[in-house]
């Protein structure tokens, strides 16, 4: 389907104009101030803001090996409904992808249900078990990088040597950071005053930050790229910034729920329980300056689906993850943009620029030649998150309830639409 996008505000060049769109046979093929409308199926913004889709380099798609979780289609479904044009997805299945055979299964399940962009990691080690270098070079071309996201990297010796073969590779490593022998057993929350007041065993900031310290030593002996996962503490940001300061190739995310909440929020559900757990008020803010001044690249969600059953153990019996795809965008344009917190831009470059640079996946400018891969959104569309209207099988997130301000309106993938929330639903062209 052709498309022009019409009457709306584009983020060009890291700020709005007003501008018109055109699409073709899945890419961008114009934009300027006013196209004509013959030959096009419109869409009239009606002053929306239309922005490179978001990309979220951190989520769980639960398949092959957790269908019950979540599938691949699910969980795109989902991706779609938060904005989200492309997505890459964490390898803490079954199998684990740390083979060529054991990621094709994977991609052939993505190529057949995939509604949006979907991006498989490769594992860093066989199994996620720490003990033997996964097939990293089998797996090069078909991923964007290795992890064993659910995992640190217990070893040092293990870890330089996934990142001397992932430099050979020029793939970077994303990392997990956790020292499991800091970790005190049977931890449920942040190790802070809800812990003390609720007599819960906490998890120690240094459980995370100690191991960023120790991987940012073998970036300098080894020269690999490096991304850190759900950067969670103060700790952790200081150090990054350092790094960046020395020149390391090291970049890193944080999540929507470390940037707007903290362990005096918290309640005894299993909504609240994820891994690295919700810090104090002060690793929060700790992370909201490191999204101002850049040493926070991009805002993933982490999104992780567990089972109603899985969820309802609260605070101590919980499994870990909570789900954000579909509540992202609102929650953090409502607490952080609207709030004067953060400013509207930095917040794009988080969610649909910086993810794009950092892995080399296409799109992420509004221009002629650039691939379709768009979202519209609606700045003035107050609601309330509602987990039970959620695309993905998991419903398990701290912001269940919350009102919000703004909505996505549209999201394009590869110039088809993927998901429509305009109130005139006349308006989209299907």
């Amino acid at each position: 389907m052709d498309l022009l996008l019409t009457g709306g505000a584009v983020f060009l060049d890291g700020r709005f104009q007003n501008l018109d769109a055109a699409i073709s046979g899945g890419r961008i093929v114009s934009v300027s101030p006013t196209l004509p409308k013959e030959g096009f199926s419109v869409i009239e913004l009606h002053n929306r803001f239309l922005v490179p889709g978001f990309v979220d380099v951190h989520v769980h798609l639960r398949e092959p090996g957790f269908s019950y979780k979540e599938t691949v289609f699910s969980g795109t479904s989902a991706a779609a409904a938060g904005g989200y044009t492309a997505v890459c997805a964490m390898p803490n299945l079954n199998p684990v992808p740390d083979s060529m055979e054991h990621l094709q299964t994977q991609l052939n399940i993505i190529e057949r249900d995939a509604k949006v962009r979907v991006y498989p990691y490769g594992a860093i080690t066989c199994g996620e078990k720490g003990e033997l270098l996964a097939n990293l070079q089998a797996m090069a071309p078909y991923v964007p990088g290795f992890s064993d996201d659910g995992r640190g990297v217990q070893s040092a010796d293990m870890m330089r040597d996934a990142m001397s073969l992932a430099k050979k590779l020029d793939r970077p490593i994303v990392a997990h950071c956790e020292d499991e022998s800091l970790l005190q057993k049977g931890w449920a929350v942040h190790d802070g005053d809800f812990a003390r007041r609720n007599g819960l065993p906490g998890n120690e900031p240094a459980s995370e930050w100690r191991q960023v310290e120790r991987d940012l030593r073998l970036v300098r002996e080894t020269g690999c790229r490096y991304h850190i996962c759900h950067v969670s503490t103060k700790e952790s940001v200081a150090l990054v910034r350092a790094a960046k300061a020395e020149g390391l190739p090291v970049t890193c995310e944080t999540g929507p729920h470390y940037l707007v909440l903290c362990d005096g929020d918290l309640l005894d559900e299993g909504r609240f329980r994820m891994n690295p757990p919700i810090r104090s008020a002060a690793d929060r803010d700790a992370l909201v300056e490191g999204l101002l001044d850049g040493t926070v690249d991009c805002i993933a969600t982490d999104h992780a689906p567990h089972s109603a059953e899985e969820k309802s153990g609260g605070l101590r019996g919980s499994l870990n993850g909570i789900v954000g795809l579909e509540c992202a965008f609102p929650v953090l344009y409502t607490n952080l943009v609207e709030a004067g917190i953060v400013p509207f831009e930095t917040l794009l470059n988080a969610m649909c620029v910086n993810p794009r640079r950092i892995f080399g996946l296409p799109g992420g400018a509004i221009e002629a030649g650039q691939i379709a891969d768009l979202t519209v959104l609606d700045l003035n569309r107050p609601g309330v998150i509602d987990s039970g209207s959620f695309r993905s099988l998991g419903r398990a997130t701290p912001f269940d309830g919350w009102g919000v301000s703004a909505a996505v309106a549209l999201t394009i993938c590869g110039g088809e639409i993927v998901y429509h929330n305009l109130q005139n639903p006349e308006e989209v062209p299907l």
